[in-house]
């Protein structure tokens, strides 16, 4: 009971921090697995057993689940939790609730990854299942407004530093989407199943408001958070323009809600609301590269710190692929350049340039500041970080690589007609000269859950360091 009451009148919560960093490390971990599979799968089918538990359709949510929410939302709980504590000078809000939102974060994921692996899922007409979870779901996130809001209250600080801006800005709207996306009527009260409210082009609509925005405020604006605390903090330098990042939260908050019918050209969609989707994913390129100067021209001065310190390359590297993605996510949404993208796999490539260059870099380089300042401790191994980070790269060049060049193929091959205005290729020929780039991209998925793996074993080492460290101080002192 004594060790209770002492955690609690600690300065900062950091018991919260420490359990969703164990756990996004984890989901990393089991995330990216189930994706190397599932890519193999379509490398070299005698992977896909007869058993419909180990399918494809069935494991490629659990690999999205547990990577964007398992992995992706534990470190950002982890994080956001740590710098609102950190900037504001405050205690978070609530333990009890910040409790909560843990336990019901893990239990939403693994809800979920059972109920994909059972066959049960939300088709847009008809679900099985899924209502329950989205409330839980909803009742965890305000949960997580209430701490983080309430956080901010309790300040200190008279200013609220711009990483909460976009914390605060990822909470509000990820709130708003899930709440709008998911609104279904059950059968009967005691019914598992349901029905959407929307159907037919407006639900298209309303799934691509969402699913852009998932991407544009839960992917984008929540780890640009994550950004403007670790890269100054880890370069030892103040954020390269501060007017510049206030500039680039309203613009991003204004100009992303606009842009989801961008992925429904060539649709039902009317012409109109398509266009204006795609003028504002081309005015989108402008803030987001005026984040992404602003990061890295953060190490002005401190540019050596590449050299020698493989968490800012990290860092750095996450700020690159950001850059890279947010001019190639424009330019798909040109109408000309989506005729020739939209469902081949030039969109997955891109889908994990993101994801992987920018995502989960950017939380790699953050769980590395993080954890030795958590456990009082120093890294196990910073030349583990180094091969961690090599590996990491290889593996997001080869997959990116392999699906570019599937992509492009693609689209080139369903496209082409021969002399008699017949399509040249069938569908399944287009799949067949495919077979190399999916071997490349599974490759590039091993080498980067290789350096996954390296990371969990050398983040669980310092933390059985620092717990080491702390034992033997205590004994001292007794």
């Amino acid at each position: 009971m004594a060790a209770v009451d002492l955690a609690s009148t600690e300065q900062y919560n950091y018991d919260v921090v420490k359990k969703f960093t164990f756990m996004a490390i984890i989901w990393a971990c089991v995330g990216m697995f189930v994706g190397v599979y599932i890519a193999s799968e379509l490398a070299w089918p005698f992977l896909n057993f007869d058993s419909p538990y180990f399918s494809f359709g069935r494991f490629r949510p659990v690999h999205t689940s547990a990577v964007i929410f398992g992995f992706g939302g534990s470190a950002l709980f982890a994080t956001s939790y740590y710098v609102v504590q950190r900037t504001c000078q405050a205690r978070l809000f609530s333990d009890f609730l910040s409790s909560f939102t843990f336990w019901g974060w893990q239990a939403i994921i693994v809800l979920a990854a059972t109920s994909y692996v059972l066959g049960y899922s939300q088709g847009r007409e008809y679900a099985e299942m899924e209502w329950p979870i989205d409330i839980l779901i909803e009742v965890v996130w305000v949960s997580y407004l209430l701490v983080f809001v309430g956080t901010i209250m309790r300040r200190k600080q008279a200013h609220i530093y711009v990483a909460n801006w976009f914390y605060l800005a990822f909470i509000l709207a990820t709130a708003l989407l899930h709440t709008f996306n998911n609104l279904a009527v059950p059968v009967s009260l005691f019914s598992m199943k349901s029905y959407s409210l929307f159907s037919g082009v407006q639900d298209a609509m309303t799934q691509w408001w969402y699913g852009h925005n998932a991407v544009g405020f839960f992917l984008t604006a929540a780890f640009l958070g994550m950004m403007y605390y670790f890269v100054p903090k880890q370069a030892g330098r103040p954020i390269y323009s501060y007017r510049l990042s206030i500039v680039h939260f309203w613009a991003l908050g204004f100009l992303y809600m606009w842009v989801g019918g961008h992925h429904l050209h060539w649709t039902a969609l009317p012409d109109w609301t398509s266009t204006l989707a795609a003028t504002f994913s081309i005015m989108l390129l402008l803030p987001s590269w005026g984040g992404m100067i602003n990061g890295i021209m953060t190490l002005s001065g401190a540019w050596d710190k590449l050299r020698t310190d493989p968490v800012m390359r990290f860092l750095i590297v996450a700020l690159s692929f950001y850059g890279m993605s947010t001019f190639e996510g424009p330019m798909m949404a040109l109408k000309s350049v989506n005729a020739l993208s939209h469902y081949t796999d030039w969109t997955v490539g891109h889908v994990h340039s993101g994801a992987l260059g920018w995502v989960a870099m950017v939380s790699f380089g953050s769980i590395y500041h993080m954890l030795p300042r958590l456990w009082n401790t120093k890294l196990y191994s910073v030349k583990l970080v180094n091969i961690h980070f090599w590996l990491a790269s290889i593996g997001v060049l080869l997959y990116i690589t392999a699906m570019w060049i599937s992509g492009i193929s693609q689209g080139l091959m369903w496209r082409a007609f021969d002399e008699f205005g017949n399509l040249q290729y069938t569908f399944a020929e287009s799949v067949a000269a495919m077979h190399p780039f999916y071997a490349m991209r599974a490759i590039g998925g091993m080498f980067f859950l290789s350096g996954m793996l390296l990371m969990a074993f050398n983040c669980f080492m310092t933390i059985r360091q620092g717990k080491r460290e702390m034992a033997l101080g205590a004994l001292k002192a007794a």
